[in-house]
C-alpha cells in the first residue's frame, strides 16, 4: 500500500463507523460494537508484544534501529510508563471513549475538551506509522511489519468513531455539523502520518523511538483497560473472551 491508499483507508474507517452509527442505528453500547472493541483490544495487545515491545526493545533489528540509535533499556520503560501515563490525562478529558466509554444525555453541549483530546491521540499515534512509512517504503509497498501497526490503529478507530458518532448525535448539534466534526476526527491519525513522515533524529533531533513508545504506552492502557474490563454485574463474558482470542490469534497469523 502506498502513501495515499494509507491515508484513504484511516480516514475511510472513521467514516465507516459514522455509517454504522448514522444508517444502521448501532451504538456503542450495541453488544456487536462491544464484541468489535473486545476484539480490536485482543488485536492490539498482540500487535504490542509481537512486534512494537520487541523493535523498542532491540529483540530484532527493525527499519527504526537502522536509522536512530537504539534507546537504552531503561529509558524504554520509562516513555512507555509516561505513554500509560499520559493517556489517563487525556481519558480524564475524553471520558474514555477510546476503549468504548461514551456518556450520552440528548441534547447536551458539544463536548470540545473530549473531541481535544480524542485528536490528540489520534494526532500521536499517528507519528510513529509515518515514520515506519518513511524508512520502510520499498518501491511504494508498506512492509509487513507496519502493516501490523496500521491495521491495530484502523481496527480501533472504528469502534472508537461508533462511539463519538453516538456522542455527536446526542448533542445539540445538527447531524450535518456532526458529520464535519466526525471527519475532522478522522483527519488527525493522517495528519499524524504526515507529521511522522517528517520527523528524522538527524533533522529535528527527536528519536522516534521515544514517540514510538509514547505510543505503545497508551495502547496498553486502551488495551488492557477493554480486555480486563468486566460487565456490569462483574462477570467476564464468554463471546468477549472469543473475540478477544479471535483478534489476538488474527494478529499472531497475519503478521
Amino acid at each position: 500500500m502506498n502513501f495515499y491508499v494509507i491515508e484513504l483507508i484511516l480516514l475511510v474507517s472513521v467514516i465507516f463507523g459514522g455509517l454504522v452509527v448514522s444508517y444502521l442505528k448501532a451504538t456503542n453500547k450495541n453488544q456487536y460494537i462491544k464484541l468489535a472493541l473486545a476484539f480490536s483490544g485482543g488485536f492490539l495487545l498482540a500487535v504490542i508484544f509481537q512486534h512494537l515491545l520487541p523493535e523498542l526493545y532491540g529483540a530484532h533489528q527493525g527499519h527504526l534501529h537502522e536509522a536512530h540509535t537504539t534507546l537504552p533499556v531503561f529509558e524504554v520503560g520509562v516513555f512507555i510508563l509516561l505513554g500509560f501515563l499520559v493517556q489517563l490525562v487525556l481519558e480524564y478529558f475524553s471520558g474514555g471513549i477510546e476503549h468504548g466509554h461514551v456518556h450520552v444525555h440528548k441534547g447536551q453541549k458539544m463536548p470540545w475538551p473530549l473531541f481535544i483530546s480524542l485528536s490528540v491521540h489520534s494526532v500521536i499515534e499517528g507519528i510513529p506509522l509515518g515514520n515506519m512509512l518513511q524508512m520502510g517504503m520499498v518501491d511504494n509497498v508498506l512492509i509487513p511489519y507496519n502493516g501490523s501497526f496500521f491495521w491495530g490503529i484502523v481496527l480501533h478507530q472504528i469502534p472508537v468513531s461508533i462511539a463519538l458518532m453516538t456522542l455527536l448525535l446526542a448533542t445539540n448539534i445538527k447531524r450535518q455539523q456532526a458529520w464535519l466534526i466526525l471527519l475532522a476526527f478522522g483527519l488527525m491519525t493522517p495528519l499524524g502520518v504526515v507529521l511522522g513522515l517528517g520527523i528524522t533524529t538527524q533533522q529535528l533531533g527527536i528519536d522516534v523511538n521515544v514517540i514510538l513508545a509514547i505510543v505503545v504506552g497508551m495502547f496498553l492502557h486502551i488495551s488492557t483497560t477493554i480486555i480486563f474490563e468486566t460487565s456490569e454485574n462483574h462477570k467476564f463474558n464468554l463471546l468477549k473472551l472469543i473475540s478477544i482470542v479471535v483478534g489476538v490469534l488474527l494478529a499472531l497469523w497475519l503478521f
